[in-house]
């Protein structure tokens, strides 16, 4: 019986496992989205959402706790000053899974984690681009057409 023992071992001893999320929640910050099986996925979803809400909460002691987690200090002020304030109205629920395929060489079920806020942030980018693009359109039809005059 597996009574009491929470959490995946993923084949792995505990110092590997442990630098494999590591690994993943920089990653997963840094991009904001990453592909992974669905093993892996489920249990990084938790670290993240402690990360983020480490990120929230915002003090010093906060930014040294997700300093010793992360591996990276860019991604470290990423998550703070980037990630951090999108989720500032939400409680949990941070990222989700979206099933992807199924891995060739093992048949292992694929993921993609992402955050769930991200998505507005590209929306808003993407009609940012749209409009400059439109304006850019529109002042080189302006400038064009009295020259072919």
């Amino acid at each position: 019986m597996r009574h009491r023992k929470a959490g995946r071992p993923l084949g792995r001893n505990t110092s590997h496992r442990r630098a494999l999320f590591r690994n993943l929640v920089t990653s997963f910050i840094r991009h904001e989205r990453i592909e992974t099986t669905e093993a892996k996925a489920k249990e990084l979803r938790a670290i993240a959402d402690k990360m983020i809400t480490l990120g929230k909460r915002g003090d010093l002691h906060a930014r040294r706790m997700a300093a010793a987690y992360i591996l990276d200090k860019e991604v470290v002020s990423f998550l703070f000053s980037d990630v951090a304030p999108r989720f500032q109205n939400k409680n949990g629920g941070y990222t989700r899974l979206i099933k992807t395929r199924v891995r060739h060489g093992d048949g292992a079920p694929m993921v993609i984690l992402e955050l769930t806020e991200a998505k507005k942030v590209e929306k808003a980018a993407k009609k940012e681009r749209k409009q400059k693009k439109e304006k850019e359109a529109g002042t080189e039809e302006t400038t064009s057409a009295p020259a072919s005059e």
